[in-house]
């Protein structure tokens, strides 16, 4: 499958999401200093194409996009029009959510969720009219326990004929129940063959409740990739005399490089994802390469927070 191809990258574990740099509103935290005060479509189409060369660079070959992702999609297309010597990466993207804000970011509605079959019809053909034949997986973007993707035998049959081309096929979760929607769309099938190969799911040292559920994915062959491994920024940084800040200092290494360590340190996350809005800020997520042992990863389990409460907190956080 397309992922395979993963096992030969310079960095086969570290991949680059571009939700911080396709749109001008997100809710990762610090973007006020991140992101160009005019956050113009040129001034991101620059900014995401800073951040996508210094990633291929640094060695990431995952790169994921989605639908409602403002111009990810198209950003990313223009920077793979450009280098057409770049012909070793992995490209996803997500199907699912419309985007609604009009390049705002103060929008009220940013995205609407949809997985009927009538979305996928639309949003198939809008990712293929960008990235053409370098799609090598398309995502359902967060499927929960009540999502109507895991019922439609219609919609799995579209899925089926995209995989029958080529394409992997995957979904990916969000909030406190994703250990129980990873595990129902495991059990999807056509004509008696799973149809997902790849599951996209948070996964941080403050929400690890999927871990157990990925680790089941990944033992029956799905593809893991872990995203919002810095908790939409809230690990990017550490208070002196943390938990946190303590382990990065003993390790010789920056926060943000340590909760993705720690993320890399399980055998069943086969690409974690930088979400990185800078160059540096990448250069800084691939140090996360760094060994913490045993004792230092027991000690950042205390950061773990209840499911509901991330959740809760995640949703409350504002769109900037």
């Amino acid at each position: 499958m397309p992922l395979d191809r993963l096992a030969t990258a310079p960095l086969p574990r570290l991949g680059l999401g571009l939700a911080a740099v396709g749109r001008p509103g997100y809710i990762n935290l610090h973007r006020d200093a991140d992101l160009p005060a005019d956050r113009t479509v040129d001034a991101m189409r620059d900014r995401a194409h800073e951040v996508l060369d210094t990633a291929y660079a640094a060695g990431m070959r995952y790169f994921d996009a989605a639908r409602s992702y403002g111009r990810a999609e198209e950003f990313l297309a223009g920077w793979l029009a450009a280098r057409p010597e770049v012909n070793d990466v992995v490209v996803g993207s997500k199907w699912g959510y419309t985007y609604t804000a009009d390049w705002r970011s103060d929008a009220k509605v940013h995205e609407v969720k949809d997985h009927g079959t009538a979305t996928y019809d639309r949003q198939i053909v809008e990712t293929r009219a960008l990235l053409g034949d370098r799609l090598d997986l398309y995502q359902i973007h967060s499927v929960t326990p009540d999502s109507p993707a895991l019922t439609d035998r219609a919609l799995h049959a579209r899925l089926a004929a995209l995989a029958a081309e080529g394409v992997a096929v995957g979904f990916s979760t969000s909030g406190a129940l994703q250990a129980e929607a990873i595990r129902a769309a495991m059990e999807v099938t056509v004509d008696g063959q799973r149809l997902f190969t790849a599951v996209q799911a948070t996964y941080n040292l403050l929400e690890p409740s999927a871990g157990s559920a990925l680790a089941e994915a990944h033992a029956a062959g799905l593809t893991v990739i872990v995203k919002e491994g810095m908790a939409n920024g809230r690990l990017a940084q550490a208070a002196p005399g943390s938990v946190l800040a303590e382990v990065a200092g003993g390790a010789g290494a920056t926060p943000d490089a340590v909760a993705l360590a720690a993320i890399l340190h399980r055998p069943w996350a086969d690409v974690v994802l930088s979400g990185a809005a800078t160059g540096a800020q990448v250069e800084s997520n691939a140090a996360a390469v760094v060994h913490l042992g045993a004792e230092r990863l027991a000690r950042l389990t205390a950061l773990a927070e209840p499911a509901p409460v991330y959740w809760r907190e995640r949703s409350a956080l504002p769109w900037t």
